[in-house]
């Protein structure tokens, strides 16, 4: 059996993808990657940590080499697993640093952007606005397809990821309009190469990831003391929710959170807010 087909027999068509890329990469790095040991691996992975990709990505990327691995063992071509227990500290959840969040009101002044090229406004107010308004990772939204985008019902689906769950959102009206408008005159002037992905560079091409980082990185200077970030965009949202008195389960099915204890690390108890502003008013030492 081929790679290939035993990948297709136990994942999607999307998963194996991924995976045969990932594996892909790793061979053109590792010339020897049929005997690899331990060390290798993990020089593989200190490469890939001096890159600018994302923690998750290096977590998914080790997850596709086990794969490949689980393959040479099952086809009998080694006895042995290399990086079965290997174990990264990258993306582990830390606690939510309830300084670094955002009020909803501070979150809708992002839309009031000036934008530098003009035919990109509309694109990065439909990017803001799913970082605002649904919470939407990077990822969740650089996997948005056309068909998930459902106007007349004021839907957006959600495609599931290794850590986050699928889900249907709602949209807010403006973004209703927003879209359309977007989908209809700029997406059609922008492409350049057949993709279904909903969000385009400036090149026409399906949005990686890299150009939604460097929108907020832009956004920074509206608010200079604090860490502002797709991550802290999604995690103010989530912590507002809970704030405002929604109930846990329902807040874990918008955020896409597979289980409930993820969720309940965003709520602030009393203390933890007093916490913040005897340290923004009286900072110690």
């Amino acid at each position: 059996m081929e790679l290939a087909d035993y990948l297709r027999s136990k994942h999607s068509e999307k998963s194996v993808r991924r995976y045969l890329h990932d594996i892909k990469q790793y061979q053109t790095y590792n010339a020897n990657h049929e005997t690899a040991i331990h060390k290798d691996i993990m020089d593989y992975i200190g490469s890939l940590r001096r890159t600018e990709i994302t923690s998750q990505t290096i977590l998914t990327t080790l997850y596709s080499i086990r794969k490949y691995y689980d393959y040479l063992m099952k086809s009998g071509q080694r006895e042995d697993h290399p990086c079965r227990f290997i174990k990264l500290r990258d993306g582990r959840q830390k606690d939510i640093q309830l300084q670094d969040l955002f009020t909803t009101a501070e979150l809708e002044k992002l839309l009031d952007r000036k934008e530098r090229y003009p035919r990109n406004k509309l694109k990065n107010q439909i990017i803001i606005s799913l970082l605002i308004y649904q919470a939407l990772s990077n990822g969740g939204i650089t996997r948005i397809e056309l068909s998930d985008v459902n106007l007349e019902a004021a839907e957006i689906y959600i495609r599931q990821s290794s850590t986050l769950n699928e889900r249907t959102l709602k949209l807010r009206s403006n973004q209703i309009m927003m879209l359309y408008k977007y989908i209809h005159e700029v997406r059609l002037n922008l492409i350049k190469e057949e993709t279904d992905i909903l969000i385009l560079t400036m090149r026409g091409t399906a949005e990686k990831g890299e150009g939604i980082h460097y929108l907020t990185e832009t956004l920074r200077k509206k608010y200079p003391s604090r860490k502002l970030n797709p991550t802290t965009i999604r995690q103010s949202v989530i912590t507002n929710l809970l704030k405002e008195g929604k109930d846990l389960r329902i807040v874990q099915a918008f955020a896409g959170h597979k289980h409930p204890s993820t969720t309940e690390k965003y709520k602030q108890t009393d203390v933890e807010e007093l916490k913040i502003e005897v340290l923004k008013y009286h900072p110690l030492g």
